[in-house]
C-alpha cells in the first residue's frame, strides 16, 4: 500500500529576535513572569514588508534543497496559515509562484494552531489516493500583525516563522512498522469559538482584527484534548504510548506541553521543545519543531513520532508517523 513519508524538512525564521526584555519596556510585565507562565524567552518578528508568503517560500526552498529536489518534482503545495498576505489568492499560490512552479496545484488550510496537522492529513489523503506523489506541506505565520500590543496576556506569546516538509509516496506493507504516516485524528467544536479568535474579518469589520483569547480556558481544553487525540491516533495505528519515541507538540506553552506529556505517560526527554526560542508560531510551530529536531539529528530512521496541535475553532488533531 502507499504511505506518505517525510523526505525532508525546512524552516525559516525572520532575522529580528525579540527578547522578553522588549516587552518589559512597554508593558507591566517581566521576563520572569513570561518565562514562568509560558517557558518563552524570545521570539522572531517579521520585518516591515515581509509577508507570510515570503517566510513560507524560504522554508519551502530549504526543504526542497535538503531533499535534493526541484519544483518539477512537486505535485502540490498546501500552506497552513491564519495570517495570509491577502484575503485571496492563497498563500500557497504565492509560494508556487515564488518557487517558479508552473504545474500542479496549491491551496491554503485554516485551522489556526492545528493547521499544520490538518494540512498534513489532507496531503496524506491525496498521496494515498494517488492524486499526488509529492506534496510540500508548509506552516507559516506572521502573528505579530494581529497582536493587541496593550494586552499583556496575549502579545507576549506569539512569534513569526515558517516550517515545511516534503511529503512523498512510498511503498509500505500495510503494517504499523511501515515508514510514513500511520494514522491521523482531526476534530473541531465550534461552540468554543469565543475562547480564541480574531475580532475582525471580511464579513464583519472589514479589517484584519486582533487576537483575543481566554487563556485559562484554552489551557484546560488543550491538555485534555491533546492527550486524547494522541491516544486516538495511536489506537488507530495499533500502537500505544510505550511505542512513542518522540512527541512533537504545538509549541504554545511549556506548561501545556509538559502536562500533556504527563497525561500520555511520556518523559520530557522524549518531547521536542522549541517554545523558548520561537514563542507560539501557530500553524508554523510544529513544522519548525520538526525541522529543528531534524537538524539536530534527534530523529532516527524508524522512530515513532507523534505530533499534535490545538487552535481556534476550537480545532485539534494529531498525526502518528514513523520517521
Amino acid at each position: 500500500m502507499l504511505r506518505s513519508a517525510i523526505r525532508s524538512t525546512g524552516h525559516y525564521l525572520p532575522e529580528r529576535v525579540v527578547e522578553n526584555s522588549w516587552f518589559e519596556e512597554r508593558l507591566e510585565t517581566s521576563d520572569e513572569w513570561i518565562r514562568g507562565r509560558t517557558g518563552i524567552e524570545r521570539r522572531h518578528f517579521a520585518a516591515e514588508g515581509q509577508t507570510t508568503s515570503d517566510l513560507a517560500t524560504r522554508a519551502a526552498r530549504d526543504a526542497l534543497d535538503r531533499a535534493g529536489l526541484g519544483v518539477d518534482n512537486i505535485d502540490a503545495i498546501i500552506v497552513a496559515t491564519s495570517t495570509p498576505d491577502l484575503t485571496f489568492p492563497s498563500v500557497a499560490t504565492m509560494v508556487q509562484s515564488g518557487l517558479g512552479m508552473t504545474r500542479g496545484f496549491a491551496f491554503d488550510v485554516q485551522a489556526v494552531c492545528a493547521g499544520f496537522i490538518f494540512a498534513l492529513a489532507n496531503a496524506d489523503g491525496m498521496i494515498r489516493s494517488g492524486q499526488a506523489g509529492r506534496v510540500l506541506v508548509i506552516g507559516a505565520e506572521t502573528f505579530s500583525r494581529i497582536m493587541d500590543w496593550t494586552d499583556r496576556g496575549t502579545c507576549v506569546l506569539f512569534g513569526d516563522g515558517a516550517g515545511a516538509v516534503v511529503l512523498e509516496a512510498i511503498e509500505g506493507d500495510g503494517t504499523n512498522a511501515d515508514r510514513g504516516i500511520l494514522a491521523t485524528d482531526l476534530n473541531s467544536d465550534g461552540k468554543y469559538r469565543d475562547l480564541l479568535y480574531v475580532d475582525g474579518g471580511v464579513g464583519t469589520t472589514g479589517t484584519a482584527g486582533q487576537l483575543r483569547m481566554q487563556g485559562n480556558l484554552v489551557f484546560r481544553h488543550a491538555v485534555e484534548k491533546l492527550a486524547k487525540t494522541a491516544h486516538t491516533a495511536l489506537d488507530r495505528a495499533g500502537l500505544t504510548g510505550n511505542d512513542v519515541d518522540w512527541l512533537v507538540p504545538h509549541q504554545a506553552n511549556e506548561r501545556i506541553i509538559s502536562a500533556t506529556a504527563q497525561k500520555m505517560g511520556l518523559p520530557m526527554e522524549k518531547v521536542v521543545l522549541t517554545v523558548a526560542d520561537h514563542g507560539n508560531t501557530s500553524a508554523a510551530s510544529i513544522p519548525l519543531a520538526l525541522a529543528v529536531a531534524d537538524d539536530q539529528g534527534r530523529f532516527k530512521r524508524g522512530d515513532l513520532v507523534v505530533t499534535e496541535g490545538i487552535g481556534g475553532g476550537l480545532s485539534w488533531g494529531s498525526v502518528v508517523l514513523r520517521w
